[in-house]
């Protein structure tokens, strides 16, 4: 267990680790990062009167794995933000090893909040999979986003289909109607990723309804899955575990992506599974509709098991691991497509605009900058150069992201594609997000440069223009 009495004495006794993280140059200027300790999946978004609530999957002092708890900032307007207590600890028997991810919604003025207890059964037959541990879902709410009441246990491993393992967890709601609709992200005896459905009137009591699946096998684990419309298309959002590498796919150990999806009478049929990014940092996606209507994504800037990178080394600081920018989400032919919040355009500074064809290089003091390039043609190839050995290139049918030792341990990532019309990138001090083609794609990468004075250099003869702006770091009270 991990109490709120623990943690009070934990900031006493961690009372200068503020000092040791704030003094990391690799601090990011524009994106929500663990305060201390460790951040990992974002969880419970949520608008509530003007106010948007950004909770995530957090170990205070220790950068590493830990219990988890859930960590909390707000924002009114997404370029001030405040750095609340935590929110949710394991302080309960039925999550005494870790609060781990979940959501909210709003119904009636109140935040309803759902979550995954977990429960490791420690005897001498521990089985992590089959029988070891409780993947309670648990139920509390709010009237505020504050303070909130007692914990409700709504489902139990009892209440979950009998040919599902332990791992059951991660509900996510939406409201269809007159009922609510809850996905859990959820693995089959048979190593089968799929999502259970669950639906209830009250949000109290449940009933298991239907499966969500692939025909055929698709990863043995679906994590955070995500039911929503955009229009009025319905999206499943998933993060299986499973996949198998391939030169332009799945090419990270886990992945995020999505599934549009038909529904008929309550029976659900999956299309093609199409990723959200093809970066190497980006996991645990998560959508909420802010009170504007807007469909807005986060994500985990980061992967769990990252056994192919080195250690960050941001570690050293006691910190790891931050959430991506926020981005909105629109649905166009046939596709869903991210883009940046226009919020951050507030961010801008000074601005510098050239012809492609002209532009020799441009220098950054701190890397934090917004590139956006429009091809006047569709681009055949080209060569970006985004830090001393970080390069994007483009070939006429792969686009790749390139690293040197700044990717400690990431090397190369693709997409294929055969045809590029613009390209908007976000570079941080030690992050990149790059959208392309109005944000069809997206790559997004952690990166960690010796110095942060950079030389912005583009190798492309191609008509079109293109224009950088400083970013001025935003508010995080």
């Amino acid at each position: 267990m991990y109490t709120k009495e623990e943690y009070a004495k934990d900031c006493q006794i961690h009372n200068d680790m503020r000092r040791l993280v704030d003094s990391d140059v690799n601090r990011l200027n524009y994106h929500l990062m663990a305060p201390t300790g460790w951040l990992n999946d974002p969880n419970g978004l949520v608008e509530k009167n003007g106010i948007n609530h950004i909770y995530f999957q957090y170990t205070p002092f220790d950068a590493g794995w830990g219990i988890k708890s859930w960590g909390h900032y707000t924002t009114k307007d997404w370029i001030t933000s405040k750095e609340e207590e935590p929110f949710i600890f394991a302080d309960n028997r039925l999550d005494r090893d870790g609060a781990y991810s979940g959501s909210a919604i709003v119904k009636d003025g109140i935040i309803h909040y759902f979550y995954t207890g977990n429960v490791k059964l420690l005897d001498g037959d521990y089985d992590y999979i089959l029988t070891g541990r409780e993947q309670n879902t648990i139920h509390l709410t709010s009237s505020d986003g504050f303070h909130f009441s007692g914990k409700e246990l709504v489902l139990a491993n009892s209440d979950y289909p009998d040919d599902m393992t332990t791992h059951v967890r991660d509900p996510k709601i939406l409201k269809d109607g007159e009922k609510y609709i809850m996905v859990l992200g959820a693995r089959s005896i048979e190593d089968k990723g799929c999502a259970l459905v669950y639906h209830s009137t009250d949000l109290s009591h449940w009933h298991y309804v239907t499966r969500i699946q692939t025909s055929e096998k698709f990863g043995f684990m679906w994590e955070c899955p995500d039911l929503f419309k955009l229009g009025n298309q319905l999206v499943l959002s998933v993060s299986p575990q499973g996949l198998e590498k391939e030169e332009a796919r799945y090419q990270n150990i886990f992945q995020s992506g999505y599934f549009l999806v038909d529904e008929n009478h309550g029976d659900y049929t999956v299309r093609k599974f199409e990723e959200f990014d093809y970066g190497f940092d980006f996991y645990a996606v998560q959508t909420f509709e802010d009170e504007s209507g807007r469909r807005i994504l986060m994500a985990w800037m980061g992967l769990p098991m990252e056994s192919e990178y080195q250690e960050d080394p941001t570690v050293k600081y006691n910190w790891r691991h931050a959430l991506t920018m926020p981005r909105e989400l629109v649905f166009r032919n046939g596709a869903v497509y991210q883009r940046p919040l226009k919020e951050f355009e507030k961010l801008r500074k000074s601005e510098f605009q050239s012809q492609i064809s002209e532009f020799t290089q441009w220098q950054t003091e701190n890397c934090c900058f917004e590139i956006n390039v429009t091809f006047s043609n569709l681009a055949e190839s080209f060569s970006l150069r985004l830090r001393d050995d970080v390069i994007l290139t483009f070939d006429g049918s792969l686009l790749s992201l390139k690293m040197g030792e700044s990717g400690f341990g990431r090397t190369q990532r693709n997409i294929a594609l055969d045809k590029v019309s613009r390209l908007q990138v976000f570079s941080d001090t030690s992050s990149l997000e790059i959208f392309i083609n109005g944000g069809r794609y997206t790559m997004t990468s952690r990166v960690f440069s010796d110095t942060l004075k950079q030389t912005i250099t583009f190798d492309s003869k191609l008509d079109g223009q293109l224009t950088i702006y400083d970013l001025k770091k935003f508010n995080i009270e």
